[in-house]
């Protein structure tokens, strides 16, 4: 008879890294999706009465946030990992510290350098090393 047995927890872990990626990319084609739907077909569209347009900026916060993302990636790629198992992933410090085997006040130090940094990245356009 098969029995069931629970997967080991590095397997597990990949598990749970994969789906945040997984939902990451997900989330970032529906908003280029979004995008493309706004745009116009090719032709030329002009609104002779200024009034009747409405200017609803397009939704664009997780393109920028998957752009400053992957640079972040390339200064520090645990810190892009921690980002992405709390954010994407759903996941508390203490479980992305046992996913990323590490101490739980490392994942908090690294999660609010993180989040610093892709904040300045986001809303000036800039940022500096991510440590």
């Amino acid at each position: 008879m098969w029995r069931w047995r629970p997967a080991s927890w590095p397997r597990f872990a990949f598990l749970l890294f994969c789906a945040a990626q997984l939902m990451r990319r997900v989330l970032v084609d529906h908003a280029r999706g979004q995008q493309r739907a706004k745009r116009p077909d090719g032709a030329l569209r002009v609104t002779l009465d200024e009034r009747l347009v409405q200017t609803n900026p397009p939704d664009c916060g997780v393109l920028l946030l998957d752009q400053a993302l992957t640079e972040l990636t390339a200064l520090d790629p645990r810190q892009a990992t921690i980002v992405e198992l709390r954010y994407f992933g759903g996941l508390a410090e203490d479980e992305v510290a046992k996913v990323l085997r590490l101490s739980r006040s490392t994942v908090t130090r690294e999660w609010q350098v993180a989040r610093a940094w892709l904040y300045r990245r986001m809303t000036t356009g800039r940022g500096q090393r991510a440590r």
